[in-house]
């Protein structure tokens, strides 16, 4: 059962309301989350606020978080009042196909998203919404992400290795390329597990990187792994 809270060095995440817990990956993305140049961020369906708040340690950038999931949103809510960079945060209960933005686009966009198709279902409704892909389809993700992005602004999200390399495939119909790939193992001799995914409406061949978690046994972390995530996590 994970614990209620989860402390990093600048900021404590909540979790005790909210569908979606922390977890590796949305450390992982909030951490190579590339905010360079970046004015304005869109952090899609926020959860514990976890991203939004990461993104806003390291940038300047004003960020939108929005989460349609009630409880959710409170928590979120609540660790973005909690923290220090709380002014450049806006937290809103909405789902993408609602939401409408009344400045100009986003010049980031990043999202954990629900990824799961036909898997297994938790019988908590709330933890499934926030897995499955029913609420929020691909085409729905993606042609919100073309609505809300500035011309030269990027995507940037973390799938499954197969459902990442779909992704891929459909976003090409949206006129979103894919300009880099990070393929992410827990182990050296582990399968790549995810994929970190920067997409943006320029046609580029895809620069790839590969990252390991562990060298080998449990919690025994690789230099890039520990250089990637040290400004925050206090193990680190």
């Amino acid at each position: 059962m994970a614990n209620n809270h989860f402390t990093f060095k600048q900021f404590t995440i909540n979790q005790d309301k909210s569908a979606f817990k922390v977890g590796t990956d949305g450390v992982l993305l909030g951490a190579c989350a590339d905010v360079k140049g970046v004015n304005r961020i869109l952090d899609l369906g926020t959860g514990t606020g976890l991203i939004a708040i990461m993104l806003a340690q390291k940038s300047k950038a004003e960020i939108v978080a929005i989460e349609p999931d009630y409880e959710s949103f409170m928590q979120a809510s609540e660790n973005v009042r909690s923290c220090r960079w709380s002014n450049r945060i806006k937290v809103v209960h909405t789902d993408l196909q609602s939401y409408n933005q009344s400045e100009n686009g986003f010049d980031l966009i990043v999202t954990n998203p629900p990824y799961f198709n036909e898997s297994l279902r938790s019988p908590d409704p709330r933890k499934s919404a926030a897995r499955h892909n029913d609420m929020l389809s691909s085409y729905e993700l993606l042609n919100g992400v073309s609505r809300l992005l500035e011309e030269a602004g990027r995507l940037q999200l973390i799938m499954p290795y197969v459902e990442g390399n779909i992704f891929i495939a459909e976003a090409q119909q949206h006129k979103l390329y894919c300009n880099s790939v990070l393929k992410v193992k827990p182990l050296p001799t582990s399968e790549i597990r995810r994929l970190i995914l920067t997409f943006s409406r320029q046609q580029l061949r895809p620069a790839e990187r590969f990252l390991t978690i562990e060298q080998g046994r449990r919690h025994e972390f690789t230099e890039e792994y520990i250089n990637l995530t040290k400004d925050f996590y206090l193990k680190f």
